[in-house]
């Protein structure tokens, strides 16, 4: 019969290792999809920020052409 007890001493000894890499894999994963999500958000904050200010200048320019071809009173 082989002697369990190596092979489990062995087994704890990289086993412990190997799961603190994956753990670490898999942090930097969730990290890596963390930092996308934010990115992601900026730029759409971004875009909405610049059409409502693209917006704004057309309302604006357009106002003021109404208020130029108005007749006057």
């Amino acid at each position: 019969m082989a002697n369990n007890g190596v092979f489990s001493d062995l087994f704890t000894a990289i086993g412990a290792p190997v799961q603190n890499v994956a753990d670490a894999a898999g942090n930097g994963v969730n990290t890596a999809l963390s930092l996308a999500e934010s990115c992601l958000n900026v730029s759409a904050s971004l875009v909405t920020s610049t059409a409502n200010t693209a917006i704004q200048m057309i309302q604006g320019v357009t106002s003021a052409i109404t208020s130029a071809v108005a007749p006057k009173k």
